[in-house]
């Protein structure tokens, strides 16, 4: 059931400071001076007026021109710091160490998406429109762990009308044997129509052009490639000599990049996937339509607590056992039975990726993607340079599924906002419950837990990655464990 709702519209947080106020006074002053002292050359001149006042007519007009120049340095130097990176210091005259922003936040495991996704925030687009443009570029850059041969999960809320809505990539499909059937263009292209705000094709432009004038490797995906062997993923991801690229080494995805431009002017979901599907059915030899695959809306799951609403994507995912063990604890007066905490240790090739998007009014969406495998199949079709997963019906498992938004209730809309999402783990659930409980906990709670370490095995931990975002004192926050995994970007 996919939910009727029109475009979002988002309250505009206003952050009032005195010192922006007496800047546009100072400007204000600046023009009046330099209309006082400024001849205007349509008006007659009395040079005796300038030696009336002790300074003859060119001193007059040097001192005139001096200010101006001053005036216009001023001027250039304020538009520099406006236009310069995240690091320069926010309009307000202040500024916060990494991970928090005025405005907006995003957190990805590539450098690359987290820019792009700022750069649409910046743009005036929302979080729905950052998150979906960074999914889009990691579908590029990080062909490992995700792909337009992905499934897609998703969690957004909405911070105007504090409802909660799961994005549901449909029943697990079978494109050929053992060939995942794909469903990230008609699953993002989805979320985008009904929540989004800039044009669709605007979220396109940046993975087309990184697919088609190339990207740079970076650890994460050299690190995949050499814990693999390159059999079916030459000459993409390959030197001449069939060596897999190392970091720093660009690569190029020239039929991934018409797929991309193809999708930018597809009218509908349904028509985003189905031009891809065609494409593959071809290099495939498949014939007969293909049946398409149906990602859908839903109602979040949602879970009343002392400190809000929690809420999550349902079933198949592994929401409702997120539910069931946060239930579990909060009767038992403590913290889950089994805990397991994600242990920074050596880098891992996940077959599952997550990205974040945040405002500061608390509008959140999570996205978690999975090729089953580290570069899925392994099959990279021809014509559209697209790795296909196997993640097939047969063996379908979304057991590592389960992003998370505790929010206050639909009377509360300024109300603290925390999102959670992990991947690469296949018990998600267990280590997402327990990094809620420990926020919930407090800082020293936290601070004990560190210092404690896992209580379970790391074997049976598992190895991933838990990026955590909260609004908070119209800030936005972003943050991940380990903590040198991804890459914040804010304003």
């Amino acid at each position: 059931m996919e939910p009727t709702a029109g475009p979002v519209l988002y309250r505009q947080l206003q952050l009032w400071d005195p010192s922006l106020e007496s800047g546009q006074e100072e400007e204000e002053e600046e023009e009046e001076t330099s209309e006082l002292v400024v001849p205007d050359p349509r008006r007659p001149q009395d040079s005796s007026r300038d030696e009336a006042g002790g300074l003859p007519g060119a001193w007059a007009r040097l001192v005139a021109a001096l200010l101006l120049l001053a005036v216009g340095f001023s001027l250039a130097v304020r538009q520099l710091h406006a236009s310069s990176g995240s690091a320069a210091p926010p309009p307000s005259g202040h500024s916060h160490h990494p991970g928090v922003y005025h405005h907006g936040g995003v957190v990805s495991p590539a450098a690359t998406c987290s820019h792009l996704g700022r750069e649409l925030l910046v743009a005036g687009g929302n979080v729905v429109d950052a998150g979906v443009g960074a999914a889009l570029c990691l579908t590029v850059v990080h062909p490992h762990a995700t792909g337009l041969g992905a499934t897609f999960w998703g969690l957004f809320h909405n911070s105007t009308s504090g409802s909660s809505t799961a994005l549901m990539p449909g029943p697990a499909r079978t494109l050929a044997p053992g060939l995942g059937l794909p469903s990230a263009l008609p699953a993002l292209r989805l979320l985008h129509a009904h929540f989004g705000r800039l044009p669709w094709p605007r979220l396109l432009v940046g993975p087309a052009s990184l697919a088609q004038d190339g990207f740079l490797v970076d650890t994460a995906l050299a690190g995949a490639l050499a814990a693999r062997s390159t059999e079916g993923l030459c000459p993409l991801l390959c030197h001449a000599d069939g060596t897999p690229l190392g970091p720093g080494a660009r690569a190029t995805n020239p039929k991934l990049a018409a797929v991309l431009r193809g999708a930018a002017v597809a009218p509908t979901p349904d028509l985003a996937g189905e031009a891809l599907l065609s494409l593959l059915a071809r290099d495939l030899g498949l014939r007969g339509p293909l049946p398409g695959p149906r990602p859908t809306l839903e109602p979040a799951l949602q879970l009343p607590m002392p400190q809000g609403i929690l809420s999550t994507t349902p079933s198949p995912s592994a929401g409702p056992e997120l539910l069931a063990r946060v239930e579990a604890a909060l009767r038992s007066g403590g913290p889950s039975p089994d805990p397991c905490l994600l242990v920074p240790r050596a880098p891992v090739t996940p077959g599952s990726g997550v990205l974040a998007t945040i405002d500061s009014s608390g509008s959140v969406l999570l996205l978690t993607s999975s090729l089953n495998s580290s570069f899925g199949s392994g099959h990279l079709s021809p014509s559209t340079g697209v790795l296909l997963s196997d993640l097939v019906a047969e063996s379908a498992s979304e057991g590592w599924a389960c992003p998370l938004v505790l929010h206050g209730g639909s009377d509360d809309t300024e109300a603290d906002v925390l999102g959670l999402v992990a991947s690469g783990n296949p018990v998600v659930a267990r280590v997402t419950t327990r990094a809620l409980l420990s926020r919930l906990a407090g800082p020293q709670a936290q601070a004990q837990q560190q210092q404690q370490g896992p209580t379970q095995s790391p074997s049976i931990c598992g190895q991933g990655t838990l990026l955590q975002v909260a609004a908070h004192a119209e800030h936005a926050h972003v943050s991940s464990v380990p903590s040198g995994c991804c890459t914040f970007q804010g304003f």
